[in-house]
């Protein structure tokens, strides 16, 4: 092992280098993550301030770009490929620096894209009560004449539960399918089928 290691050159053991910082940290995220300490971080305040503005403000994709893990994927790519260029062609330095150099900016540009995705993979998952105009359903619990029951209707790829009302005021029974015909709030107007 240290007879390798003495035969390093600088270029060598500057790509080498680099390789195992960016390693490290991609170990060690991998390792947080997989024991569920990722980025969970909390905290206690007692702090009396008078008239302070603190407003949020979104991130630009350049701050995307330049996060830890996007750093330390340069890093190792930019070791790896640098010294497996260097090792290949030693008398072209540039070679190797230009490879090091476009394969690491393709690691942050490749988790840039992976972070874009992944946030279009994100929902609110709240319901526009709008949505359940013409749904149908069954009745969940009897609806009486003048009253309020429960129906249960499909809305937004969904099973939900809601308050109802007959538009004809008549009664209707448990386990009658029905249709929605208005929204009033968070009550549901409904006919049977």
């Amino acid at each position: 092992m240290s007879q390798w290691y003495a035969e390093l050159n600088g270029v060598e053991f500057f790509f080498l280098i680099c390789a195992v910082i960016g390693a490290v940290f991609v170990v060690l995220r991998l390792v947080l993550l997989f024991i569920g300490i990722e980025t969970d971080i909390s905290g206690d305040m007692d702090i009396q301030l008078d008239e302070i503005d603190i407003h949020h403000v979104d991130s630009d994709v350049g701050f995307k770009l330049l996060s830890l893990q996007s750093l330390s994927a340069f890093l190792l790519m930019f070791g790896l490929v640098g010294f497996a260029l260097y090792n290949e062609n030693r008398e072209g330095i540039l070679i190797s620096l230009s490879g090091a150099v476009a394969a690491g900016l393709t690691a942050v540009w490749s988790i840039g894209k992976l972070f874009s995705l992944f946030e279009k993979l994100q929902s609110t998952g709240t319901i526009d009560l709008q949505n359940a105009l013409k749904a149908e359903g069954k009745v969940y619990l009897d609806i009486p004449e003048n009253g309020t029951g429960r129906v249960l209707i499909h809305i937004q790829n969904r099973l939900r539960e809601y308050d109802a009302r007959a538009a004809d005021n008549k009664g209707l029974k448990t386990g009658e399918p029905i249709r929605v015909v208005q929204v009033q709030g968070n009550l549901l107007v409904v006919e049977k089928i």
